[in-house]
This record gives C-alpha cells, sequence and structure tokens, in this order.
C-alpha cells in the first residue's frame, strides 16, 4: 500500500533517534506519496538498536534490518535497496542535517527523472569540511562527467527498478547520478535546506571525505568499462 520508501541508515546515532522518528513520523503525515520508513542499523554499538525496535513497534509505516557488524554507508544503502518493494525510493542521513520535508520538493520531479538529489545550500558545516566536500566534487566531476554539484548530500529520490541495478561497492554511495547515467538514465539536482548537526558524532573525516572518494574513482572508471547494459528489442 505504500508507494515510497525511506531508507535511513543509522551507525551510533542513539542521541538523534528520538527526533529521527518525530520528524520522520511528521513527514509520513504531510508527504505527496504514500510513505514507508526503513531504517537500516549499520552494526551499531551503543543503544541504536534498541531505540529502533521501539520506534518500529510503536509506528506502523516504520521497518528495520540490522546488520551484524558495521560493513559501512555504502552497504547499509545497498541493504535498503535490496529490501524495498516500492516503486520508489528515498534516502536520509540520520543525523537530520536535511530536513524530510524536503522529499516533497524531490519528488515533484521524478516522474520525468530517474534520480533527483538534493544540493545543500548555505552549508551549516565547517570550512573545513565544506572545503573538501567542494575538492571532492570537483575531482569527482572531473571522472565522472555527471554535472552533479553535490552528490554527498543524504537527501534522493530514486526510481527502485533503477537503483537495484546498481552494482555497489564501497564509496559508491558518493556515484549514485553517475551508476544511473550508465543505465541511460535522467538526473536532476535541486537546492534543499541543511541544518547544522545537534547531537552525535559525524563519521566522515578527512581522509574519507577527500581521499577516500579519489581513491574511488579509479574503481568507477574501472566499472564503467566494464558495466553491461542493455535493452531487449523482442520476446516471445
Amino acid at each position: 500500500m505504500y508507494e515510497f520508501t525511506i531508507i535511513v541508515p543509522v551507525y551510533n546515532e542513539e542521541d538523534n533517534l528520538e527526533r529521527v522518528e518525530q520528524e520522520l513520523l511528521a513527514y509520513t503525515k504531510i508527504a505527496t506519496k504514500k510513505t514507508a520508513i526503513l531504517f537500516v542499523n549499520d552494526g551499531s554499538v551503543d543503544k541504536s538498536e534498541q531505540l529502533i525496535k521501539e520506534i518500529c513497534k510503536r509506528n506502523e509505516a516504520f521497518d528495520y534490518i540490522s546488520f551484524k557488524e558495521n560493513r559501512g554507508l555504502s552497504a547499509a544503502i545497498k541493504a535498503g535497496f535490496d529490501h524495498v518493494s516500492t516503486q520508489l525510493l528515498g534516502y536520509i542521513d540520520s543525523d537530520l542535517q536535511t530536513s524530510p520535508e524536503d522529499f516533497n520538493v524531490l519528488l515533484e520531479h521524478i516522474g520525468e527523472y530517474d534520480l533527483v538529489t538534493g544540493v545543500r545550500a548555505d552549508r551549516k558545516d565547517s570550512f573545513v569540511k565544506n572545503m573538501s566536500s567542494r575538492i571532492a566534487n570537483g575531482i569527482r566531476r572531473a571522472f565522472t562527467h555527471d554535472g552533479m554539484d553535490d552528490t554527498g548530500c543524504p537527501l534522493k529520490v530514486i526510481k527502485t527498478d533503477y537503483a537495484k541495478r546498481i552494482p555497489m561497492f564501497k564509496g559508491l554511495h558518493r556515484f549514485l547520478p553517475a551508476m544511473i547515467l550508465l543505465q541511460n538514465g535522467k538526473i536532476l539536482q535541486v537546492p534543499v535546506r541543511h541544518f547544522p548537526r545537534i547531537a552525535g558524532k559525524a563519521k566522515f573525516g578527512l581522509w574519507n571525505r577527500l581521499l577516500g572518494p579519489l581513491m574511488d574513482c579509479f574503481a568507477y572508471l574501472w566499472m564503467k568499462k566494464k558495466y553491461i547494459n542493455y535493452e531487449v528489442k523482442q520476446k516471445e
């Protein structure tokens, strides 16, 4: 009965989860598509798993899967892709530096496009974080030619059949628009709001925000060369 599923990766976010529940529950009441929530607990070692279970128990539209151990953001997103059954899916970080309400902005465009991603306007991050992200995005654009200014924005809507065809690898969450282009899909970026983190700790430092993505670019080029894409002309 749902049309849209929001994937929420979680790793040690016990201080944020009550607020996550409140904001996502409020969004389900104003969403332009009937919306379900899927938490992906990425092997948290704090109280996140317990809190997620309690949230899902008291909210019909909320569900979860839980990893045995921490496998990283790309793995959590991939698990979400694998378990979603609605025609549309979205993704948001559990730090809530973006607002679930802005999913309605992205959903306005998803009919014509296969992926719509947010661009964080007026970012509320430190100078070092902003600058390293800007450099990383510039390097990635030079490799992928996807035209996207902010692929690290944790607010996206994707047609599920396209998402399920993405061959994920570690770090690929930064390359989702490029992977849709490899399927001859259409992509769009739309400005969304950005907020400072008010609880919990950031999971990415200078290495995995700047140097890590540079290494991932070479993995993307290898995949692009080997990627299989086809259309069936006729079948009986």
